[in-house]
């Protein structure tokens, strides 16, 4: 029986790959994973997928060396606006390699940026049509935005500088608005954000009742950092989100599909903050508008009704003498008409201020103080962070029938 050892067949194999492949083949392969080394090496496993079914077709690992990955992770971050990542699609070119002991590798040469903007291109095209295909692409916008949108759900890093630009921004509101905000923190880029975000969203979805709107803010960053904003399950999420979502992600790239299905998306975080507190002027404002009517109003009747009786003692001196009698029955029925008609417009006018009290009343401190919320101050001022206590502080804590103080132990 002939035969041969193991090192001999390897090297044929060696033989036969160089013969046939030796130079560089463009191939079109997804990323499944990649890894960094300490020496500057990039390692990849390279797969594809069957399209319909996702069945896996083939895989294989790949090396980039460091002298070329220097060169070609920001070419390709710089051109497609995205990182060099897992879950991608990349057109790459590769030399072919075989090890007697290491077996079969691709050695990854070259990438075409303008490959995967195409792909990156399609998918956010399907993810759009997949969203409006569904019908839920405009849910969230067909959600009436509160007139005053106080108590707020952030989603955001809580280190992040952009959400502590929406908290200083209401704060320092001329008006002096009251906001009520509660910081749900989530992961705002790379591979985790997505789902860090989701689960955010399901806290909120969990005590929905506690609040007017949702704030998903991030600020400004690398675009690379923004693909988690381009996803169907984040977006699907935020679509059929039971309260209004206001993003302000802070980017001046393209808009993301988290903006389009957002009931409102603005730049900044600080834009967002400035929204709120825009919305809340405008309020104010009709209600001045409804107070300045119904003054007028007021003044318009009274005006009338002197006229009225002017007109009335007038008729009622020249014709006192032939008909006195006839003439008090008439003025008898034109002062219960105008009675009436006064009742009933001051009856209307005001149930319009009772209206606006409890509107009022609804969103003010005491009210919140009376279902449960509380107020703490430090020397007189509200607390709205642990950073403005340290340990030993003596501090005031209100609620709906009294106060009471306390300090801080650490």
């Amino acid at each position: 029986m002939n035969s041969i050892s193991l090192s001999e067949l390897t090297d044929r194999i060696q033989e036969t790959l160089k013969l046939n492949f030796d130079t560089p083949v463009w191939i079109r392969a997804e990323i499944s994973e990649l890894r960094d080394n300490q020496s500057g090496h990039c390692y990849l496993e390279l797969i594809e997928k069957e399209a319909e079914t996702g069945f896996l077709l083939a895989k294989s690992k790949a090396t980039i060396w460091s002298t070329t990955y220097r060169m070609l992770k920001p070419y390709f971050e710089s051109s497609t606006g995205q990182s060099l990542r897992a879950g991608i699609s990349v057109l790459v070119a590769v030399t072919v390699e075989f090890h007697g002991v290491y077996g079969f590798s691709l050695n990854v040469r070259d990438i075409d940026p303008t490959f995967t903007i195409g792909e990156m291109a399609a998918r956010r095209l399907k993810i759009i049509r997949q969203l409006e295909d569904d019908g839920i692409a405009d849910m969230n916008k067909e959600i009436e935005f509160p007139k005053l949108p106080q108590r707020l759900a952030v989603i955001s890093s809580a280190t992040a500088a952009g959400y502590d630009d929406f908290c200083d921004q209401l704060k320092n509101d001329p008006a002096h608005f009251a906001f009520y905000p509660k910081l749900f923190p989530a992961v705002m880029q790379g591979d985790q954000a997505e789902s860090s975000i989701i689960s955010a969203l399901e806290k909120v979805y969990n005590h929905q009742e506690a609040f007017d709107v949702v704030v998903i803010i991030r600020g400004g960053g690398a675009i690379t950092d923004l693909a988690c904003f381009d996803s169907y399950e984040l977006a699907s999420n935020c679509a059929q989100f039971p309260l209004p979502v206001l993003a302000g992600i802070g980017h001046q790239r393209d808009v993301s599909i988290l903006d389009m299905v957002a009931h409102t998306s603005v730049k900044t975080p600080t834009a967002a903050a400035s929204f709120l507190i825009e919305t809340m002027q405008q309020t104010e404002n009709a209600m001045l508008d409804v107070v300045a009517d119904m003054e007028q109003i007021v003044r318009r009747k009274i005006v009338e009704q002197n006229r009225f009786f002017e007109t009335i003692n007038w008729k009622i001196k020249q014709n006192l003498k032939s008909r006195v009698s006839a003439k008090n029955m008439l003025l008898e029925k034109q002062k219960s008409r105008l009675k009436s008609a006064l009742s009933t417009t001051f009856s209307r006018q005001q149930y319009r201020i009772g209206l606006i009290e409890k509107s009022i009343e609804s969103h003010s401190p005491a009210f919140l103080l009376k279902h449960g919320y509380t107020i703490t101050t430090l020397n007189g001022k509200r607390i709205t962070t642990v950073k403005q206590v340290k340990a030993l502080d003596k501090i005031r804590t209100f609620v709906h029938d009294g106060d009471f103080g306390s300090e801080v132990f650490g």
